[in-house]
C-alpha cells in the first residue's frame, strides 16, 4: 500500500510538471515545449473580415490535409472563449484557436490587417508572414518550399 502512494504522488509530482501554458480553444491546451519541433501555422482572423470568412474553409482543409503540422487560428479581435465558441461555430472554424496570444508565445506583434499567415519553424522561429487571403493550394505549396529549405 506505501508503494503506491508513492507511486501516486510521484505520478501527480510529473503530471503537474507539465504545464499546458498556452489556452486554446477548440483544441487540447498545450506548451512550447510540446509545439516545438513542429511547423506551426497561425492564421490572424476576424469575424467582420470578408476574406478571412473565405478563407476560413482553405484553412480547415489545409489543416486536414496536414496532421503533420500544428494549425490554429487566432482571433484579431482577441476574443475570449466565452465569445469565440459561438463565432467558431457560425463560421464553422474547425481549426483549433489559440487564447493565447502569439505574441505572448513567439514574440508575434498583431499584424495591421487580416487575414494575415504567419509560419513558425521546428526551432521555434518565425520563417514567413503573409499578409493576404491563402488558398489550401497556397499554403500546401508555401509549407512544401519551407520544409524543402529548412
Amino acid at each position: 500500500m506505501k508503494i503506491k502512494i508513492i507511486q501516486l504522488f510521484c505520478l501527480f509530482i510529473i503530471l503537474s510538471c507539465q504545464r499546458n501554458d498556452i489556452e486554446v480553444f477548440n483544441g487540447p491546451d498545450t506548451s512550447l515545449d510540446k509545439l516545438n519541433g513542429n511547423w506551426v501555422v497561425i492564421n490572424y482572423w476576424a469575424d467582420w473580415c470578408a476574406p478571412c470568412i473565405k478563407e476560413i474553409p482553405e484553412l480547415n482543409n489545409f489543416a486536414q490535409e496536414n496532421k503533420d503540422l500544428k494549425v490554429y487560428t487566432f482571433n484579431f479581435d482577441y476574443l475570449q472563449v466565452d465569445d469565440l465558441e459561438p463565432i467558431a461555430n457560425k463560421f464553422n472554424i474547425m481549426v483549433p484557436s489559440l487564447v493565447t496570444h502569439p505574441r505572448d508565445i513567439w514574440g508575434i506583434q498583431t499584424p495591421p490587417a487580416v487575414p494575415a499567415t504567419f509560419f513558425i519553424n521546428p526551432n521555434g522561429q518565425l520563417t514567413l508572414s503573409l499578409f493576404r487571403p491563402q488558398t489550401k493550394d497556397d499554403l500546401n505549396k508555401i509549407i512544401s518550399e519551407l520544409k524543402e529549405t529548412f
